[in-house]
């Protein structure tokens, strides 16, 4: 049981989106929130509108500005992160990082193959999609290990359906979430063999009306395409996913690891 414990969660991609809408939801079932986000001064002010939302559930707010697929500015956080729980440790409270969430979108939307090399992907980019949207959740969770943080700790890849279905100009996406997806059951496997207790799943948002949504091309048929398919008749919101994940995180279901869960209204599963 942890209810002794002073609950921290660790969101990567808290400043908007599933990212923010999770920290909010988190914030109101009694969690501090370490949020990690890469943000330029235009945003900056929604930033401090979601650390005001948390503050005022009664919730701590600290938040990184900073590229979280960056090895030293994981490590920055993560010391920082340190520093705040040894704080709380001195005052004779017992912090716990119960949840980690990984929500970066950031990659490239170029076709693979077009006559022109300047308008198709290239090598770089196609790496760097992958290693912030997937690989990044294996550093920071070996890092968590390092550090002895990962007890009965539960972590969330968000995922979509684009992992297995094509989509036009999403291919760099789709083979990190594929990876992602893969991931997540790896550390599933390799934490449970480590004795830490922790849970990893990957969450298979349906399609949501988010920034990273409206940066692909031709988004405005994925939304019309969505709303004639799913069968609860209306997208997926960024809150969906906050209360789900919130509700996964409660206790008694870390026995759940290792999966893909779909939070989408019964969109996967219905055809076209």
């Amino acid at each position: 049981m942890t209810e002794d414990r002073e609950r921290w969660a660790l969101v990567l991609g808290a400043s908007s989106g599933m990212g923010e809408a999770t920290s909010l939801a988190l914030a109101r079932a009694g969690y501090n929130i370490a949020g990690v986000h890469l943000d330029f001064r235009a945003a900056l002010d929604h930033v401090e509108e979601v650390k005001a939302a948390i503050a005022a559930a009664g919730r701590e707010a600290l938040f990184f500005n900073v590229n979280a697929a960056d090895d030293e500015k994981r490590s920055g956080v993560l010391d920082a992160l340190a520093a705040r729980f040894a704080e709380s440790a001195a005052a004779g409270r017992q912090p716990h990082l119960r949840i980690v969430v990984h929500s970066l979108a950031f990659g490239s939307l170029l076709p693979f193959l077009t006559d022109d090399p300047g308008t198709r992907i290239s090598r770089k980019q196609l790496a760097m999609t992958l290693d912030v949207m997937a690989n990044s959740l294996v550093y920071w969770t070996q890092d968590l290990f390092v550090r002895g943080w990962l007890h009965e700790t539960r972590i969330y890849g968000l995922t979509s359906e684009g992992s297995s279905r094509v989509i036009p100009s999403y291919g760099a996406v789709s083979a990190a979430k594929s990876a992602l997806e893969s991931h997540c059951r790896q550390l599933a496997m390799e934490l449970a063999r480590a004795g830490t207790g922790c849970s990893v799943n990957a969450i298979r948002a349906g399609v949501t009306v988010t920034p990273a949504l409206l940066r692909i091309p031709g988004s405005d048929l994925i939304i019309d395409a969505t709303m004639n398919r799913n069968p609860s008749g209306r997208m997926t919101t960024p809150q969906d996913v906050g209360a789900a994940i919130t509700r996964l995180s409660d206790d008694g279901l870390l026995w759940m690891t290792g999966n893909v869960i779909s939070v989408d209204g019964g969109e996967f599963v219905t055809g076209w």
